[in-house]
């Protein structure tokens, strides 16, 4: 109003009339802005999460009526200044009143305040990293179920598991809806994408191929390719520990892990084609990709952000970056007839089968280039190596768990490695099992939604409107007391030993595999879990036979926890650790 009182000093107390009619007019025009900002709320809460440009448009062309108004007795910058504000300190105003109001349809479900006002804290909670440690906090606070933003619970309870995960649950959420890194320009019309799918009938059908290429013939090929790379990962660091001077390796594992999954990951995807392993990350590859995840991490919690998002230039561009690599192998591969039959052999085989033998099958292998590339390198990596730090922070576990392995492969007779002996190595599936326990891959965000044009969803005695988010955390059920006691919080793989017939024993020690979802579980769970596991068993198997391991002098472990970062997939710091090489008879 200050840009009003000038004009009443001007009219002077004769012209009282004229004052009136001022008065009445500014009087209308922010009514009708104040009226704006209310409407434009109602508009928000039909259509959030899914608004996008129509929000922002909604947003410059509702005070324009109000702004008009007041031209006529100001210049059009004092209108505008006066209309605009208005509208948008109201349309907050409603939307905070309205969230933190007992009338929200989530208002019965406890949670921190600024959760419930905007989805934009829990992005700042992101960015910082620790999210996994924030939504455990808040569990350990709130209870199993916790509103963890406007339209978003958050549950750690294994008894709506099966409502929300489960066959009968509900699809994938809107976090999913627009996580991909390329361009929709580059989007095919035909979608092969089972990410980012959220009609449960097209993912039903898309997943069929997927399961095929999981089955046990197109099995024996991942594992010879996965084999070949982990052998050369430790004839790698063998050879580098007898060419230093003290005959020991001081490496980073998790570096080398991660070059190991990159190059597997091409094996497996693309037929071929990086070499980390053998010439370093020279390219960046493996920054580019970690970079370029953590832009569409920020977007789950505003997936009505992400076109915005992309076209920022600092923001965007590591995205771009990173599906320009993509693309352009993903062109290559699909070009080309494989030397090896790899996952999209399988899968395009098990996809077209049914159809034209004339298909393409480029579109499918696009679609899915950024989720095989991300999903089996980035998850599988940051569990292995979370799994390596606990052995090297437990010497009574790994010793436990050398003698094992000795006894299995003994270091005097010729060893050939394979799935079946797993089998018979309880300790090393316990040791596995307990690092995905405490580090799953995907720590925070297995979102959920009712699905779209339903109305709702019944979840035990809950009834959750269409347009709620249901998220599971597994990194904070894995650690649920109720769950797995004692010491939820310890990595301690007889946990898994002593409760190996069911869920807890005489001795009060609870380890609930019903509880337990490192790859979620239900039509949307980790397809490659068969393959993810084999691969974990071998690495640390293989390093275990090889190597007798320790930290490295000087780095402190807490420091591996400390740098975890969680942006929808965990990540990691360095796991500076002292290799040398155990005298054996080789592979």
């Amino acid at each position: 109003m200050a840009s009003i009182s000038p004009l009443l000093r001007r009219v002077g107390p004769s012209h009282s009339s004229i004052t009136v009619t001022l008065l009445m007019s500014c009087s209308k025009a922010l009514a009708c802005d104040v009226l704006g900002g209310l409407i434009a709320h109602f508009w928000f809460n039909k259509h959030e999460p899914e608004v996008s440009w129509s929000f922002f448009a909604i947003v410059a062309l509702a005070p324009v009526p109000s702004a008009w108004m007041l031209f006529e007795h100001m210049s059009a910058q004092q209108a505008a200044l006066i209309a605009y504000p208005l509208f948008i300190v109201t349309l907050l105003t409603s939307i905070s009143i309205y969230r933190a109001s007992p009338w929200h349809p989530l208002a019965e479900y406890p949670g921190p305040f600024l959760c419930k006002l905007t989805q934009f804290w829990n992005v700042w909670v992101m960015w910082g990293g620790k999210q996994h440690v924030y939504r455990l906090w808040m569990h350990e606070k709130y209870g199993p179920i916790v509103r963890i933003g406007p339209n978003e619970l958050s549950i750690v309870d294994k008894e709506l598991m099966p409502s929300i995960l489960g066959p009968q649950g509900m699809p994938k959420g809107p976090l999913n809806a627009d996580k991909r890194l390329t361009p929709a320009s580059e989007k095919h019309k035909d979608d092969y994408s089972l990410q980012g799918c959220r009609d449960s009938q097209r993912h039903a059908k898309l997943r069929k191929a997927w399961s095929k290429a999981f089955t046990n013939s197109p099995m024996k090929d991942y594992e010879e390719l996965m084999l070949q790379r982990a052998l050369q990962l430790i004839e790698t660091l063998d050879k580098f520990c007898r060419d230093s001077p003290d005959g020991y390796g001081h490496v980073d594992i998790s570096k080398w892990i991660n070059f190991f999954s990159y190059d597997f990951m091409g094996d497996l995807i693309f037929g071929g084609g990086f070499e980390l392993m053998r010439d370093g990350d020279k390219d960046g590859l493996w920054h580019s990709m970690e970079t370029a995840i953590i832009y569409p991490a920020m977007c789950q919690h505003i997936p009505w952000f992400s076109p915005i998002l992309r076209i920022l230039p600092f923001v965007g561009a590591p995205m771009r970056a990173f599906a320009k690599f993509a693309l352009h192998h993903a062109t290559v591969r699909s070009t080309k007839e494989p030397k090896r039959k790899d996952l999209f052999y399988h899968i395009t085989e098990a996809t077209l089968s049914d159809m034209d033998s004339g298909i393409s099958a480029f579109p499918l292998i696009v679609s899915n280039a950024v989720l095989a590339i991300t999903a089996g390198s980035d998850t599988v990596a940051s569990v292995l190596s979370g799994i390596m730090y606990y052995i090297l922070a437990n010497p009574a576990d790994y010793a436990r768990l050398k003698e094992e392995v000795d006894r299995a492969f003994p270091p005097n007779e010729v060893s050939v490695i394979g799935s079946e002996a797993f089998a018979k190595m309880p300790f090393l599936h316990a040791v596995v099992r307990e690092g995905l326990r405490l580090q799953p891959a995907v720590p925070s965000s297995l979102q959920r939604a009712p699905e779209i044009g339903t109305g709702g969803k019944i979840v035990g005695s809950h009834y959750f409107k269409e347009g709620t988010m249901v998220t599971c955390a597994p990194f904070a059920q894995h650690r649920d007391p109720r769950y797995f006691s004692p010491s939820p919080n310890t990595f301690w793989p007889e946990r898994w030993i002593k409760t190996s017939g069911g869920v807890s024993t005489e001795d009060g020690v609870i380890c609930d595999r019903s509880a337990f979802i490192p790859f979620s579980y239900g039509p949307a769970n980790c397809v490659a879990k068969p393959l993810a596991m084999i691969e974990l068993q071998t690495a640390v198997l293989l390093f275990v036979m090889n190597f007798d391991m320790s930290f490295d002098d000087g780095f402190v472990p807490k420091s591996w926890e400390d740098n975890l970062k969680d942006f929808f997939s965990m990540q990691k710091g360095e796991l500076m650790a002292k290799l040398k090489p155990r005298d054996r008879i080789k592979l």
